[in-house]
């Protein structure tokens, strides 16, 4: 039986250019709308699921092919966006990062639940080079769906511009351009970010929202996510939690 899933995932192109952040920020902006989200996240990662958790009130899944294994996925997916209006998957790393012949990687969980991708790529420091980067995540594998890009840690007016000009002749889609702010960045540590029981700070949380709200095109996000493919489902399936 096929049914409707609207996801998405939030991509990147390596580690620390804000995925948990904007994906936390996403969370809320959607349940905001009143919609019934369910996050999910690429990997055994415990500490992102726990900001995810902390935005849309309810628990993020993993989705982990190299411990659960790929062909269990899409039926641990579903099970848990059963009731969902919209379910956002935050991925792992950089977008094709993972083991021997991409293993376990977002680009492999993507084309497993045939989920659109948006790619955040860091602009910092970057001029059109962040759109040669968008370009070859696009082409590496066409087989991966990359619905468009965000990008993040940007300086100015001038500096977006001057970005989302180069990716328009490339005809990669810009979903938002966020404004470098360390006001809103969820606390790290050299392993990683700061599980929530050690640091949390509803108003982090609050600026993060308004960030995304304020710099990204929720609206067409949805839209993205409610045009994805159907997918297989069993009847009485059981819930996974994660």
């Amino acid at each position: 039986m096929l049914n409707n899933f609207p996801r998405l995932i939030i991509s990147a192109t390596q580690s620390g250019s804000g995925k948990t952040t904007i994906t936390t920020g996403l969370l809320i902006a959607l349940k905001n709308r009143g919609l019934n989200v369910q996050p999910c996240k690429v990997g055994p990662d415990y500490i992102d699921t726990g900001w995810h958790a902390l935005a849309c009130g309810k628990p993020s899944h993993n989705l982990d092919s190299l411990l659960i294994g790929a062909d269990n996925l899409p039926k641990i997916f579903t099970d848990a966006a059963r009731d969902a209006d919209i379910s956002v998957i935050e991925g792992v790393m950089g977008l094709f990062d993972g083991s021997r012949n991409g293993h376990g990687s977002t680009a492999e969980i993507a084309k497993i639940l045939d989920a659109p991708v948006i790619l955040v790529v860091d602009a910092k420091s970057m001029g059109a080079s962040a759109a040669a980067i968008a370009l070859g995540f696009r082409e590496f594998d066409k087989s991966v769906n990359l619905a468009g890009v965000i990008l993040n840690r940007l300086g100015s007016a001038s500096h977006e511009k001057l970005i989302v000009d180069a990716l328009d002749t490339l005809g990669i889609k810009v979903f938002g351009a966020i404004r470098r702010n360390d006001e809103f960045k969820l606390p790290e540590r050299h392993l990683g970010l700061v599980p929530t029981t050690e640091n949390f700070s509803p108003d982090v949380l609050q600026k993060i929202c308004a960030a995304v709200e304020n710099q990204v095109d929720v609206d067409a996000l949805i839209d993205v996510a409610r045009n994805s493919s159907p997918l297989e489902t069993t009847p009485q399936s059981s819930k996974l939690e994660a």
